[in-house]
Order: structure tokens, then sequence, then C-alpha cells
């Protein structure tokens, strides 16, 4: 299929997509996944409301608001902005870590979406929609443009086996009582996703390369420059990456060291020890692995049937262990 064909193709299936999971209301980023999500539920669907988090850094607005707002007014969104100081966000990280039962050094992420998802609770929105899946699915990650086309499709179809397709947003909708709807879960996106040529999915222009490429081209006449953002975590878009920053900053070194030894497991960084001990206070201990189950290298739980990935404390193996005891795996599996 050609490239124009795969456009028109993907265009029709968001579409069809959107409009089973119309919601309530869109978490808006202002990149990319979201973004098309506004462009499309600005015509179809239920969609016209949009939240977007934001916490300054050092008096400066967070990079997501300023496209998350050409967004919104472009496609006629009711946009609700939340701002919020860092000794807000401070004080939420308890309730984010309840919420999602884990202390993964991802939780700036989780926290942005959280914040997010609670305004819309509080305002009597049932249904929020987000952009969910998209990364995984057409490549959006940095690590994995790097891979080559076999690898990669051989990795995106491993993850989007139901088992391994994770996503925090589900928790914290639950925790909430909002329902999260997650157009490019839909079956017919996932199945489509998974026979395109990598090649779309990844390519290399004047130098720099871009994931989710094909996504980027088919909306890139009603997205403008929004199209070709570069991919950035929740985290740095929001601004609630400063929190790293602040965190570690409480904890001394020889403090670290000391707390590693007492309570014998490995932390990634201060960060990850600071949510730990958030963790133990709001929602136990470490569940332990039990009989012969694989187990988490570093806070010893056990993990999922996948093995790669520890839904408690964060911890991933590298792709690359992941892509070799996946073949390793599916020869096992063979007749």
């Amino acid at each position: 299929m050609k490239k124009e064909e795969v456009c028109s193709r993907l265009r029709e299936l968001l579409r069809d997509a959107v409009e089973k999971n119309a919601a309530d209301a869109l978490l808006l980023s202002g990149g990319l996944d979201t973004s098309i999500l506004a462009a499309v539920s600005g015509n179809k669907g239920k969609t016209k409301k949009a939240f977007t988090v934001s916490m300054d850094i050092n008096g400066t607005p967070a990079p997501d608001l300023e496209y998350a707002k050409k967004v919104a007014q472009r496609f006629l969104y009711e946009h609700h902005l939340i701002r919020i100081a860092e000794n807000e966000a401070l004080e939420k990280i308890p309730e984010v870590i309840k919420a999602v039962g884990s202390f993964d050094p991802a939780l700036p992420n989780d926290l942005a979406i959280y914040v997010a998802i609670k305004e819309a609770k509080n305002l009597g929105i049932e249904s929020v929609m987000t952009g969910d899946g998209a990364d995984e699915l057409f490549a959006g990650y940095s690590y994995m443009h790097e891979l080559s086309h076999e690898e990669l499709n051989k990795y995106i179809r491993n993850l989007s086996n139901s088992k391994t397709m994770y996503f925090s947003s589900n928790k914290l909708g639950d925790f909430l009582g909002v329902e999260i709807k997650q157009p490019y879960l839909d079956t017919e996106i996932v199945d489509f996703a998974l026979d395109i040529n990598p090649g779309l999915k990844v390519k290399e222009i004047e130098g720099r390369k871009y994931g989710k490429w094909i996504l980027r081209r088919a909306y890139e006449k009603e997205l403008d420059d929004v199209a070709w953002r570069a991919k950035e975590p929740i985290e740095f878009g929001s601004g609630t990456t400063k929190l790293r920053e602040t965190i570690a900053s409480k904890i001394s070194d020889a403090e670290f060291a000391e707390k590693k030894r007492g309570y014998e497991m490995e932390f990634m960084n201060k960060e990850h020890l600071f949510f730990y001990e958030i963790y133990k206070e709001v929602v136990g201990e470490v569940p332990k692995a039990k009989g012969k189950a694989n187990v988490c290298p570093l806070c010893k739980a056990e993990l999922p049937e996948n093995r790669f990935h520890c839904y408690i404390c964060g911890f991933s193996y590298p792709i690359g262990k992941y892509l070799e005891e996946t073949i390793i795996l599916n020869q096992l599996q063979l007749p």
C-alpha cells in the first residue's frame, strides 16, 4: 500500500475510533497524539472540552502550553488550563502513588495526568480521551528509532500484546471514577498499525529521525508545525520534570547510600528512593515474588508474564535483552 493510501486509511480508521470512543473531554498535551485526536474530535464525537496541565518552571510556562492553546483555539475547544505550583505538585505525589500502586521514577508523568483527570472529575466529567498507544504502535520513542525494520516490527508486535500494553491513565481513571477512552487502542487501529511498513513509522529527513512519521504526514495539513513537534515526555511538556531536581536536592549522597543499605534494595536515583518511602507509607510493603516466578532485580517483586517491566518499581530490561529473550520465547513456543 502506498503512503498516500496508508494516510487515507489511517484517517478513516481514526475517525471511526474516535466516534466509538467519544468522551466528555480530551486530555490535551499539545503533542502530536492528542492534537490529532483534537482535530478529529473537533468535527466528530462529543469531545469539545480539553484539559492541559502546566507547572511553570522558574516563572516560565511549561513547553506544552503554547501548543495546547493553539490546538484548542483552532478546533474550538473549551480549554481548561490547570496551573499548579511546585509545592502543590509535591503534595499530590502520595495521592498519585496510592492510585497507581507504584514508585516508578516516571511518576512526574503520572502526576500531570492525575491532576487533569481530577479537575475533570471535579467539573462533573465522567469520561476523558487520551492519546495512549500511539507511541507504542507507531514508534514514537527515540530508542525505537535505532532498531532495524525487522527488530522494530517484532518489538511493536510484542508491545501490542494485551498483557504488555500498560497505561497508568487506566489506574488513575479507576481511582478517580472517570472512564478512560483510548482511540489508538481500538482493535482496528492496532491491527492496521501492525501491518504498516516500519519504514513509514520512522523516517530520517535532513539528518533528523522522526518517529510516528505516517501519523505526522496524515495530519500535517490540520496541525501545521504541531505535526512535526519532537516527541517529549509528558513530564517535560507539563513542567513537572522540575520536581526531579527539587526532590534530589532533599536527599544527600550519604543519606542515599545509607538508605539503600538499610532497605537492601537498589534504587535508580534519589527520586526513586523518595517515591519508595511514600509508597511504603500509602501502599505498604512491596509484594514479594512466590515460588519460581520471575523476580524484579531491583525491588524483588514478581515480574508479570512478559518479564521485561516491573509495574511496582518501574524497572525495565534494556531493549536488546527484550528482543533477544523474545526470540527465545517464540522459539520455545513453536510446535
